[in-house]
């Protein structure tokens, strides 16, 4: 990518007397004896050979009770650049909050030991969030471009996770668990506070965050071949994740989980004239009709009335909201679908309470009428549901978010990420320009080549 070339060579400017490094890399290990050796050396290699930026790897050991410990003892003693940290608990959301809270350099990111995602990753990984463009980078095996080997288990569990994810928490990013991530430090130092996870929901936590305070986050396509030797326990990691996502989902409708705007918002999107709107409605409802009649005519063959208007009804309602968030108001993107989704029930409730109403009288006064007849009166019930629809769809589901008093950003799909990460910190906290490393006690470290 041109963008990416010309950084290589780049030299940016040191961000501290003794040339800290400008990126840290962060290996979390468990019990990793036997592969933790190779894996350095081919990052190590690589960092010297193929990356511009100056870079420390941080070996991450958390409750290993094999030689894990000993043998990245010898492996910062050896090579220059790396440093070896020794956690007693175990867990890598546990490991990276401590690491990152005390590290100095300017972005952190973080890699699984088995190097599953190809290095040549890295650079675009980490160069949108040393130039200032985006705040997190993540690593992506679900998005376009992307090349996965892994066996179909794993590849089902992964996409249900995920989607279950944009479904709960309305996350916009593609990939949650792909262990390739990296975040801007001064981003790392409001958000790390708010997580309290400590094992593999710690990715899913942060990222979720992130979105909800407006920051942005690039995603990388990445080369991954799947590690047939993974230590990850799927039935206790899933467990684990669902409690995760009910904490966050528990946490926000309660209003205990609080998260800051850290980007200021970009100027609202403009309104669409009411008579375009309308159109655009009018066209979407025919098209829903058509589809809403002939489901039911379908069903019908197999069910009574009543239920058969009923499944009709959801599935063309929820395909509504839909297409008319895109094509009717112009709202792209994942951020909010879900609970815009959840509010367009509203219309389907008002839809099936008229169509059913329209039933019942229709069944009373007739006691076996034509399907014609049960049509007519369902398109004619329809009909009053969609002007009901438009007004909860234009006030209240998709309705303008305006600014808040004092320019801040409102809450609402206006309210996107702008240009810069806001120079802020949490409320009643003041933005140090580097934490220092005695924020995080007793951490035993062994390093080779840089100051600590």
């Amino acid at each position: 990518m041109r963008s990416l070339e010309c950084l290589v060579g780049h030299e940016f400017a040191p961000s501290g007397p003794d040339r800290l490094p400008q990126v840290e890399i962060v290996v979390p290990v468990l019990n990793e004896e036997r592969d933790l050796p190779p894996s350095i050396r081919r990052l190590v290699a690589y960092l010297a050979g193929r990356f511009p930026f100056r870079a420390m790897v941080t070996i991450a050991d958390n409750g290993s009770t094999d030689g894990t410990w000993a043998a990245a003892q010898a492996l910062a003693a050896e090579l220059d650049g790396v440093r070896a940290v020794r956690l007693e608990r175990p867990g890598r959301g546990h490991a990276l909050r401590r690491v990152w809270s005390a590290s100095r350099a300017d972005v952190l990111a973080y890699m699984d030991v088995d190097l599953s995602t190809d290095l040549n990753a890295l650079l675009p990984l980490v160069a949108p969030l040393l130039s200032g463009h985006s705040d997190l980078a993540i690593g992506t095996r679900l998005a376009r471009g992307a090349r996965v080997v892994r066996g179909p288990r794993r590849e089902v569990i992964s996409r249900c996770y995920n989607a279950l994810l944009h479904a709960t928490l309305g996350a916009g990013f593609s990939d949650a668990q792909c262990g390739f991530k990296a975040i801007r430090a001064q981003a790392a130092r409001l958000l790390l506070p708010l997580t309290r996870d400590t094992g593999w929901f710690f990715d899913s936590e942060l990222l979720v965050l992130a979105e909800r305070a407006g920051l942005r986050i690039h995603e990388v396509p990445v080369d991954w071949i799947d590690d047939p030797d993974s230590r990850v326990k799927l039935a206790a990691t899933a467990l684990a994740d669902l409690r995760g996502i009910a904490r966050m989902r528990w946490g926000f409708l309660r209003g205990t989980l609080r998260v800051p705007r850290l980007r200021a918002a970009a100027p609202p999107r403009p309104a669409r004239p009411l008579s375009r709107q309308l159109a655009r409605f009018l066209a979407v409802g025919v098209a829903s009709t058509l589809a809403y009649v002939l489901l039911y005519l379908l069903l019908r063959t197999a069910l009574p009335a009543q239920p058969a208007n009923a499944v009709s009804l959801l599935a063309t309602a929820m395909l509504n909201t839909a297409v008319n968030r895109r094509f009717t108001f112009g709202i792209r993107g994942r951020p909010d679908l879900a609970r815009h989704q959840a509010q367009g029930l509203l219309a389907f409730g008002a839809g099936l309470a008229l169509t059913s109403a329209a039933l019942a009288a229709l069944h009373a006064a007739v006691p076996r009428p034509a399907r014609a007849a049960e049509v007519i009166v369902l398109i004619g019930a329809n009909l009053a549901a969609t002007a009901i629809r438009f007004v909860i769809y234009r006030y209240w589901v998709f309705r303008e978010r305006r600014a808040a008093p004092g320019g801040g950003p409102s809450a609402g799909p206006a309210a996107r990420p702008g240009p810069a990460l806001a120079s802020q910190a949490l409320p009643g906290q003041e933005l140090p320009a580097k934490l220092p490393a005695a924020t995080v006690p007793s951490l035993t470290i062994k390093s080779n080549g840089h100051r600590q």
